[in-house]
């Protein structure tokens, strides 16, 4: 009995035909046994006494007994027993297979094949199975919510491939679904994703049962897992509690697993879609048509059929949906500005190295000191934009920022022609941008007032010298109150013309 291994019930069965008197060529002709299988059985079998028809047959666990020395096939040691120590060590580090294999190959020049590694370390049972239970729920208690990956798309515009995913969620009672194909798992797209199912539902499920995605948990944990702020407030707004699983343990939501596979295989292939557009028509459609209607395999219903027995236990919509938006810890760097998503919003100045709070809406950014609003924003996209509150500036920042080129003309020209010709020649400098030169010569008006710095600027245009090193320190030496060369000039003129102080003298001598 070595090749072929019986079960007790057919170890009786052919008793009772010896019993009856069926020969072992009998037996073989039925394909019950084979003939020296048959006469070996005979053998034991009239050893025990059991083809005597007076004496009853004895019960399955007996034959056991009998027949479990006969019915154990003995197998050759494996070749990997050699090395048991060092693969049942590697095998508890949870090292692969084919490392291991290598690794006996390298270090001890193993000569067997892969498989027979393979065989030697599933016979080991390292670990016990562990058992599961099946879960059952309600109508409309729990939805289940997962991403798969998606197909390449080819923007129409670039015509660079773009990587899309597919976001799933699944009613855990009737198994109708709802999938949408999206370009990244932003907080953004989790919270309008879960928007979109939710009305396609047209209702609320008491819980949703997540994975642990960075957009809706922000630290996972086994017992004490922390959610995204704004996932938070979305699930309070819509009135639905957060699920979050255990880590590494996707077969607690088997039913949004089963059914990522199941849009990977039915779905997906054989398709073509124009846009992002297109292929979350098609995906809809096909939900409503083919997926929706068909016989479950866990259910034997139409999961549409179902569903429409759960959609009247569902908890009816908000009047008003919650708004999306997106909370994020940032820093204010020394500009006074954050960073969110690779755009700068401003923040006051004081508030120089504090992490603040940001909440991000579709058209909005606001940021929080604790519970305090201190500064709002239009939302940007564009990757390195930036919003600049004037008032968030520190001052002598905002200063420079506010006196422009513009603005020291128009000041300069308050302060008199001399002024502005000089700041015009600063300006039309090819090399030099002279901005703060600029700004400081007018600046000097507070000092000295605006009749002295008009002498000075003309003084240093007389000189041909308009730099602000050169007002200052006219304004300082007090030269501004000379002469400038012209007056010089005339006043030294009127002694050739009669009127200076040796013109008479001068004159009685050229007469005699």
């Amino acid at each position: 009995m070595a090749n072929k291994r019986f079960e007790m019930y057919e170890y009786r069965n052919i008793v009772v035909r010896m019993r009856l008197g069926d020969s072992d060529r009998a037996l073989a002709k039925a394909g019950l046994i084979g003939r020296p299988k048959a006469k070996a059985l005979r053998a034991v079998a009239a050893a025990q006494g059991w083809l005597n028809a007076d004496t009853a047959l004895p019960d399955e666990s007996v034959f056991a007994k009998v027949f479990a020395s006969t019915t154990t096939q003995k197998r050759a040691p494996s070749c990997v027993e050699l090395y048991r120590s060092d693969v049942e060590r590697w095998a508890k580090q949870d090292i692969q297979c084919r490392t291991i294999y290598q690794a006996l190959v390298r270090n001890h020049g193993f000569a067997g094949s892969y498989s027979s590694v393979y065989r030697f370390i599933r016979s080991l049972e390292l670990t016990t199975p562990k058992a599961t239970c099946h879960l059952d729920f309600a109508p409309g208690e729990a939805a289940q919510v997962d991403f798969g990956a998606g197909p390449v798309l080819v923007d129409t515009r670039t015509g660079e491939e773009v990587k899309t995913w597919f976001f799933l969620m699944t009613l855990c009672w009737s198994r109708h679904q709802y999938a949408e194909m999206i370009l990244n798992q932003k907080v953004d797209t989790w919270l309008a994703c879960h928007r979109h199912a939710l009305e396609w539902f047209n209702g609320v499920v008491g819980r949703i049962i997540i994975d642990n995605p960075k957009c809706a948990i922000t630290r996972a944990c086994y017992r004490d897992p922390q959610v995204q702020r704004a996932y938070g407030e979305y699930a309070e707004g819509y009135g639905f509690k957060i699920d979050a699983l255990p880590p590494r343990e996707p077969k607690k939501k088997g039913r949004v697993e089963s059914g990522v596979k199941y849009v990977k295989r039915n779905f997906l292939p054989l398709r073509t879609f124009r846009d992002l557009t297109d292929a979350n028509r098609q995906l809809q459609q096909w939900i409503l048509e083919e997926a929706g209607n068909r016989i479950h395999g866990s259910t034997y219903e139409k999961p549409l059929a179902r569903f429409a027995a759960e959609k009247d236990l569902l908890k009816p919509l908000p009047d008003c949906p919650p708004e999306p938006a997106s909370w994020a810890r940032v820093k204010v760097h020394r500009d006074a500005h954050v960073q969110f998503e690779k755009c700068l919003y401003s923040a006051p100045f004081r508030l120089m190295k504090q992490t603040l709070w940001l909440k991000a809406t579709p058209a909005t950014v606001r940021i929080y000191r604790d519970h305090e609003l201190v500064a709002t924003h239009p939302r940007l996209f564009k990757p390195g934009a930036r919003s600049t509150l004037d008032d968030h500036m520190p001052p002598e920042a905002l200063a420079y920022k506010m006196r422009d080129p513009q603005w020291c003309l128009r000041q300069a020209q308050g302060v008199g022609p001399a002024c502005h010709t000089l700041i015009g020649r600063l300006f039309a400098d090819r090399v030099m941008e002279n901005l703060r030169a600029a700004q400081g010569i007018v600046r000097l008006k507070d000092t000295c007032g605006a009749m002295r710095l008009e002498a000075a600027c003309q003084r240093a245009l007389d000189f041909d010298n308009p730099r602000y090193g050169t007002v200052k320190t006219i304004l300082k030496k007090g030269l501004d109150a000379l002469p400038t060369p012209e007056q010089a000039f005339d006043s030294l003129a009127a002694s050739y013309t009669g009127h200076g102080r040796f013109c008479r003298a001068t004159h009685t001598l050229l007469k005699h």
